[in-house]
């Protein structure tokens, strides 16, 4: 293994944002509180070494930390919008400083290879380039009004606490993708991290309160609250929190949504991907073997946006299935500090678990095996959370075909008509997050991207289905959720729309002619 990847190593780079081996996980800026609730024991999924505990939120403090948010609000709204941002803007240059030792953390702590690490951090850093432009285009409308002398516009205000809720697999990323916006939107907010990954959150948290100390930030604009699964429950019943952002599973996502909807909230929400790559007959194989193989083992297959169907022409099928499975051939799985390895381990032995049930329903339906999984075996792989990437050759309507594994399994299916019979078979699933067309035709490529195309939230050409730029709103339709993140203008979702009309002149025209004799 790497060194790396040595405990002593780790402990080491946490010392920088004075992470202890037993840390509070709950903080309302600068404030640590004492973490009263459950411990959650942080295991790195590379070596099984312990790289922490860290003590969740009590009911008491979720409590305070909320009132602590929403007295912030009152303040932090008032600032301007670019003087928001600029607190963003340095946010983002140390994360820049920080880069290198965030990127190792996130990698050690979640099992993602090193570079994505980086990635990953990179990715923070571009929103919150975007984030302070925006910070000065949080515009509205203006429109004329029927009535004389009268004049109507639109503008837009924070909602409040915004409770961001995240997933493992993008363990800081995703929660800057709605910090950095509803910062510069004038709203507070509260992050619920993944459980598995809760030193990511700590290092976060401890990188923005220096910031946020430098510029006197009101303490609560940014809260922490680490725990168990009722942390989150808490808030996503919570009246005080008007918006939920939750990253999760579908089935996750459907708990959330019931939730919040019932007392009227509104949802962000980013959940389940089986994305599709259609490869035509005029497509450059060259092209679609790198875009496919990245999509399918990158980050061990455990990303939304992850490639999990090619859906290729016949005519081309056998040619590009054997460069495929040459190149599968060519795979460095093991320790994802070293920069030579293409695949780090999955999350923990559950998600190994689930992997090998895939497997195995994918064999009783009919699959055949063209790249054998399994689980890596030795010194290197002791944590048993290894698995070999697998491709399997299969039929588009398999049970287990229209699921999400969130491990590195790629299901393979030909097509023999034109690219709407492929379009046809992509959109036959729940889930419309990414997808992906490889053509030459331009006349493919447009009806891919038609109002009879993909039905996908996210739709390219001739690159894959993950990879999402910043610029660019991201999320997909049906069980995917219907949420939109990052950019464009997902910024909307964080305020309210308020309508103005102003009267300048000296009368008062009503409605229907109606008019009082006074």
């Amino acid at each position: 293994m790497s060194t790396l990847t040595a405990p002593s190593r780790i402990a080491d780079l946490l010392k920088q944002w004075n992470i202890t081996k037993e840390h509070s996980g709950v903080s309302t800026g600068k404030n640590w509180l004492k973490g009263e609730g459950g411990r959650l024991v942080s295991t790195s999924p590379v070596d099984g070494g312990q790289l922490g505990v860290v003590r969740g939120a009590s009911r008491a403090e979720y409590d305070h930390c909320l009132a602590t948010s929403q007295q912030a609000f009152l303040e932090w709204r008032s600032w301007p919008a670019p003087k928001r941002g600029e607190v963003v803007r340095q946010f983002g240059e140390e994360l820049r400083k920080h880069k290198a030792a965030l990127g190792k953390l996130v990698s050690y702590e979640m099992g993602k290879s090193y570079q994505e690490g980086l990635g990953e951090v990179q990715e923070m850093i571009d929103i919150c380039d975007f984030a302070v432009g925006l910070s000065r285009q949080l515009h509205g409308l203006t429109m004329h009004s029927e009535r004389p002398d009268h004049r109507m516009y639109e503008q837009w205000h924070p909602l409040g606490a915004v409770g961001i809720i995240t997933a493992f697999n993008f363990p800081v990323a995703v929660w800057s993708w709605n910090t950095a916006l509803a910062w510069v939107c004038g709203d507070v907010t509260l992050w619920k991290p993944s459980g598995k990954t809760p030193l990511c959150s700590l290092a976060c948290q401890a990188i923005i309160a220096e910031v946020f100390s430098r510029n006197q930030v009101p303490e609560g604009v940014s809260v922490l609250l680490n725990g168990a699964r009722e942390v989150g429950e808490w808030m996503i019943h919570d009246e005080r929190v008007p918006l939920i952002s939750a990253t999760g599973s579908t089935q996750m996502g459907k708990a959330v949504g019931t939730a919040v909807s019932q007392r009227l909230g509104r949802s962000l929400l980013e959940l389940g991907g089986n994305n599709a790559i259609i490869i035509t007959e005029k497509a450059d194989l060259n092209i679609a073997l790198h875009a496919a193989l990245f999509g399918a083992v990158g980050t061990a297959g455990q990303r939304c946006t992850t490639t999990r169907r090619l859906i290729i022409h016949s005519a081309v099928y056998k040619a590009f299935t054997e460069k495929l499975v040459a190149a599968y051939g060519q795979l460095r799985i093991g320790d994802p500090l070293d920069e030579k390895n293409h695949v780090g381990p999955l999350i923990d032995r559950s998600a190994v678990a689930a992997y090998l049930n895939a497997l195995k329903a994918a064999r009783e339906q009919g699959g055949r095996m063209l790249v054998e999984g399994g689980v890596l075996e030795g010194p290197a792989f002791s944590t048993g959370c290894y698995v070999k990437p697998a491709v399997v050759e299969a039929d588009p309507e398999m049970a287990i075909v229209q699921e999400e594994t969130f491990a590195p399994i790629l299901y393979v299916m030909r097509y023999t008509g034109d690219v709407k019979e492929a379009i046809a078979v992509q959109n036959n699933v729940k889930q419309g997050l990414s997808s992906s067309i490889m053509t030459t035709d331009m006349r493919e490529m447009e009806q891919f991207l038609g109002a009879a195309g993909s039905d996908c939230g996210i739709a390219n050409v001739n690159i894959g289905t993950s990879g999402a730029e910043i610029g660019g709103a991201f999320g997909g339709e049906k069980e995917t959720g219907g949420g939109r993140e990052s950019g464009s203008d997902a910024w909307k979702v964080y305020m309210r729309r308020q309508t103005n009309t102003i009267n300048y002149g000296t009368t008062v025209p009503l409605a229907q002619g109606i008019k009082f004799d006074l």
